[in-house]
């Protein structure tokens, strides 16, 4: 099984390195930068506002489903031929709520119109992570490494012809035009995935089936409350700051060109977690020990995080003077504080998938509910006095809170031995990468791009250096799964 996870890992890592961080830096970047602060925050306020009540379209489906599928392959036809049209059902629901939610916080009707055509963004993108944990749930890990870009590949292709294609018409880009773009990628991409799961289930109708659906909502509605929770404490930010200050519009758009790059590498360490629920899944299933693929899994992305996240701290200004135009020393001191983040991130994307796997559930909603509370009461104190970095400190505190508990009740529920070693080594390579920082700053060199290379060159060496990250032990999973 750690055979399967490196070599699904290095082509998921590939694909997703070579699309999304044009995505991030030369698509996202060049609409924010396209348009008025002021358009590009609203508009980030209602996609956050979308989010919010999300999983009304998916109600924990999803994650259920990759376990179930991944522990029970012959039972996709079943699932598929009921749960799209309960998807469809939920789907409904979710336009009913949102769209009154956003009547009564006050938007106007441009704002609904948006908060519309995003809602149906969102449950277009629902319905793609569904069908791809059939996918995943089957071991079918290249196919859905492929489709894990194919939205974003369509998107790069539209909105490059928007920004930069049509410059000789004179006429300014429009947010609008972002939002429709996302919407002919997302049907492009539903389309080409539904093909590929019906042939894999053989799919003839679709029925309802009451009987199976409620059992499908009751066993996955603690999904749907632990992505709920979740959620709104990833989510709540810009939607607080949008509303509670007079400059709120402002304040988010300065959150969310901080924020842009810390969704990007979240969304390479959400395709660990892709990788690991089905495998975890089958492996306690078949009571398999996974302290190895825990130990192997986490220390690639703690190596991954802790270079990037506090390589961005020290590199805060540069970063943020490449990606923006506007409130470059604000964005950056944001940026900072969200780019640390990433370390506790990456620690749930192990643990919390653990735990998911296991099914306790009911220790994870708990701990997501502490979260969402705290993270609301600190920014609801914080926002106030320091604006956007408020909002940023409140979401550092509440993500290691949260992945340190998650760390706990994985040591306590699978009885993993304390391992001071690895522990040690962890801090020796923080450190280490600190001082890298550091000293990469004082190179006599112009390039901070080649000052940030030399830093990351360091860095990796010394991971080698302390064994954090083991080649002999790499190579002999790769060639004998051991």
């Amino acid at each position: 099984m750690q055979r399967k996870f490196i070599t699904n890992l290095a082509l998921l890592l590939l694909l997703n390195l070579l699309i999304k961080p044009f995505w991030i830096l030369g698509i996202d970047r060049s609409v924010q930068n396209a348009v008025s602060p002021q358009s590009f925050g609203i508009y980030s306020a209602i996609f956050s506002f979308s989010l919010l009540l999300n999983i009304l379209l998916d109600f924990g489906i999803t994650n259920f489903n990759n376990k179930n599928i991944a522990q029970n392959n012959n039972l996709l036809n079943k699932h598929l031929s009921s749960i799209v049209l309960l998807r469809a059902a939920l789907g409904a629901v979710y336009f009913i709520i949102t769209i009154t939610a956003g009547f009564i916080i006050g938007y106007t009707s441009d704002e609904l119109l948006m908060l519309m055509v995003l809602g149906f963004n969102q449950f277009l993108l629902s319905f793609i992570l569904y069908l791809r944990s059939n996918i995943a749930g089957l071991h079918l890990f290249k196919t859905d490494s492929i489709i894990s870009v194919l939205d974003r590949t369509l998107m790069i292709g539209i909105c490059a012809f928007l920004l930069w294609g049509r410059e000789s018409t004179g006429q300014p880009f429009e947010i609008w035009w972002y939002v429709y773009a996302q919407t002919a990628a997302y049907l492009a991409t539903i389309c080409i995935t539904f093909v590929i799961v019906i042939k894999k289930a053989r799919l003839k109708r679709l029925y309802w089936n009451k009987t199976f659906l409620l059992v499908v909502l009751k066993k996955s509605y603690p999904y749907a409350v632990l992505v709920l929770l979740m959620t709104f404490y990833n989510r709540i930010d810009t939607v607080m700051l949008e509303r509670m200050l007079p400059d709120g519009k402002a304040q988010t758009s300065i959150y969310v060109s901080a924020y842009r790059l810390l969704d990007s590498v979240n969304m390479i360490a959400f395709l660990f977690a892709g990788l690991l629920l089905p495998m975890f899944s089958r492996m306690i299933k078949l009571k398999h020990n996974v302290d190895k693929l825990v130990k192997l899994s986490y220390s690639i992305l703690a190596f991954g995080s802790i270079i990037v996240a506090v390589g961005s701290f020290f590199y805060s200004n540069y970063i943020m003077e490449l990606l923006n135009t506007n409130h470059i020393d604000e964005s950056a001191k944001v940026f900072g504080v969200l780019m640390s983040c990433f370390i506790a991130i990456s620690i749930t994307y192990v643990f919390g998938t653990l735990l998911t796997a296991n099914g306790n559930l009911m220790q994870l909603n708990i701990m997501a509910s502490i979260g969402m509370v705290l993270n609301i009461v600190l920014n609801i104190f914080l926002i106030p006095l320091y604006k956007a970095y408020g909002s940023a400190l409140s979401s550092l505190i509440t993500q290691f809170i949260t992945a340190l508990f998650q760390v706990y009740l994985c040591q306590k529920v699978f009885k993993f031995k304390m391992n001071y070693r690895f522990l040690i080594t962890l801090f020796v390579f923080i450190m280490g990468v600190i001082l890298f920082n550091y000293v990469s700053l004082k190179v006599p060199v112009n390039n901070w791009i080649i000052k940030f290379l030399i830093m990351a060159i360091m860095s990796t060496l010394f991971a080698f250096t302390i064994r954090l990250i083991n080649l002999k032990a790499l190579y002999n999973v790769i060639k004998n799964d051991t």
